[in-house]
């Protein structure tokens, strides 16, 4: 099994360089693309396991690479660059179904712990038990699945981990730290709302079936009976 295969999708071929060989320092294998077009053709020909995707480019910007590769029903994580500031503009890319975000200008020593981060949690987990059954919910870990009442429900990398964390963790109350530090793999997250965002996508899609309770200033609860 190869390296990892990384996109970074920027139009300025200084940020470009500069992040494929940080990539390169950390064993990771990167190709580039320097606008939204080449990036959609490019994560169609190859194996992408993950793309860091620029927002701010020219006809066609990172939301609609966003749009476009939802539309295609791809499954590839995503890391956005922003040098925007606007709480709004991250709450879209994450509404798009970006995995996280990074603002501009970065280190690279955070970007590259977060592209480790979501290379971890996009992987399936070798657990000692790898099906967990919640009432309704199943959860393989081995195969990457999730099903309520034997219908698969699709979940992105980062709704999967977010899942089996409360999942692994029945009547706990979870902090948002927590959750920040278990999922997405840093305890100096941005954007603390990134879990509200997430545990609604969760909600969405699992509906009834997902019985987490709020509990207010501090975090969440799975209620759910887990079976032994």
């Amino acid at each position: 099994m190869g390296s990892p295969l990384i996109l970074v999708v920027d139009d300025e071929p200084g940020v470009r360089d500069l992040i494929s060989d940080a990539l390169n320092l950390v064993g990771l294998s990167s190709i580039t693309a320097a606008h939204g077009m080449e990036a959609l053709s490019k994560l169609r020909d190859n194996q992408i396991d993950l793309m860091i995707l620029d927002i701010n480019m020219p006809t066609m910007d990172g939301y609609e690479v966003l749009e476009r590769i939802n539309q295609q029903g791809s499954k590839t994580p995503v890391i956005v660059l922003t040098a925007r500031l606007d709480r709004e503009d991250t709450k879209r890319a994450f509404q798009l179904g970006a995995d996280d975000f990074v603002r501009k200008p970065f280190g690279i020593e955070e970007l590259t712990l977060r592209v480790n981060a979501i290379l971890r949690r996009s992987q399936p987990q070798v657990k000692n038990e790898s099906v967990i059954v919640a009432g309704a919910i199943t959860i393989n870990l081995d195969q990457h699945l999730v099903s309520v009442d034997e219908v698969t429900i699709d979940l992105s990398p980062t709704e999967f981990r977010l899942l089996e964390t409360f999942m692994q963790n029945p009547t706990r109350v979870l902090s948002k730290d927590f959750l920040l530090t278990e999922v997405w793999g840093l305890d100096n997250y941005a954007d603390p709302n990134v879990v509200e965002t997430y545990v609604s996508y969760l909600r969405k899609k699992l509906g009834d079936a997902f019985p987490l309770r709020t509990v207010r200033g501090v975090g969440y609860q799975f209620t759910g009976r887990v079976a032994k």
